[in-house]
């Protein structure tokens, strides 16, 4: 297998509890919270870990929180690299009624991150990366942060004939995908923002994603349409792959989920149409776990297996284009 590295510069300690009953103005008693390591790369590290794979975890880190993450990390048994910076790692907070199931997730700022600390995490991938490897950039942006970060890192990849993978959205997403990029996961309305449209019906979806395809440097496009699966498209076909149908307990995380199990199966050197089913299985496992929790690899065997016997291919780009 290639190497898969991770970059997260807006990394955040993930805090989940639950309360019975949630109303204003009210002292609330909580559950014991949950800490965990989170955002983008760093959830994709975990998964890929989950899976049985290994990967090279960056991220962006500094303060008390910091140091926390580190720990998470080497309680997970992840390899990582802390790229400093004076700014404390940020906490996101997920709060679940338990009389009506309903979950609310607070997401907080991140740090402010200089110009020095920026560029250092561009020279800090630039040391480690290498020809064939898979470099995942996910997660949002630090105040202070240029929109074009990733598209730098983008050229990084490049450079070094690495795969470029990238999972981000608004301003940097559409960046780094002119930059060029291996892979690209937008969902509907991400995908709309990369076309310069208001929306997309799903009707449209398809010819879109063409269009796009023909217009950028993307091998490979899947279009994330939540609990209804995924559309992939390349150069030589489109396919549409369903999601089962399950009891869904928090939806934080199916993405980067999803994200991890497409290059997972990519640097196993599975072909495309498997790649984005095991993605699928991945991100819809995901859903079944409770709290800021992301897959688990028997949920993920076995939805892969029912996605793999429902699933219909078209082929031929030419049709209708």
């Amino acid at each position: 297998m290639k190497k898969i590295i991770t970059l997260t510069v807006n990394p955040a300690i993930d805090k989940s509890t639950t309360v019975a009953g949630i109303k204003p103005n009210s002292k609330l008693r909580c559950a014991a919270p949950v800490f965990e390591a989170g955002g983008g790369g760093i959830n994709i590290s975990r998964v890929i870990n989950e899976l049985g794979g290994t990967s090279f975890c960056m991220y962006m880190a500094g303060g008390p929180t910091g140091t926390q993450m580190h720990e998470l990390l080497v309680d997970l048994e992840i390899e990582q690299q802390v790229i400093p910076i004076a700014g404390w790692l940020r906490e996101n907070l997920s709060v679940t009624d338990t009389t009506n199931n309903q979950q609310f997730r607070f997401g907080m700022p991140g740090p402010f991150v200089n110009e020095y600390e920026w560029k250092n995490s561009l020279r800090q991938v630039e040391s480690i990366i290498a020809p064939g490897d898979f470099l995942i950039a996910s997660g949002s942006l630090c105040p202070g942060m240029p929109k074009d970060y990733f598209a730098q890192v983008s050229k990084i990849a490049q450079n070094e004939k690495a795969k470029f993978i990238l999972d981000t959205s608004g301003e940097a997403l559409i960046n780094g995908a002119q930059a060029g990029t291996y892979l690209l996961k937008p969902n509907l309305g991400e995908l709309a923002t990369l076309c310069g449209v208001k929306s997309i019906s799903f009707l449209d979806v398809e010819e879109v994603a063409k269009e796009f395809i023909r217009n950028n440097t993307c091998e490979i496009l899947v279009i994330s349409l939540g609990s209804q699966g995924a559309i992939m498209v390349t150069n030589e076909e489109v396919e549409y792959i369903a999601a089962p149908i399950v009891h869904q307990k928090s939806t934080i995380g199916a993405g980067d989920s999803m994200v991890a199990g497409m290059v997972y199966a990519l640097a196993q050197g599975k072909p495309f149409t498997e790649v984005v089913k095991f993605g699928v299985a991945c991100g819809t496992a995901a859903t079944m776990t409770e709290g800021t929790q992301l897959c688990k690899k028997n949920d993920v065997e076995e939805l892969n297996s029912w996605i793999m016997s429902n699933t219909t291919i078209k082929n031929d780009l030419s049709v209708n284009a």
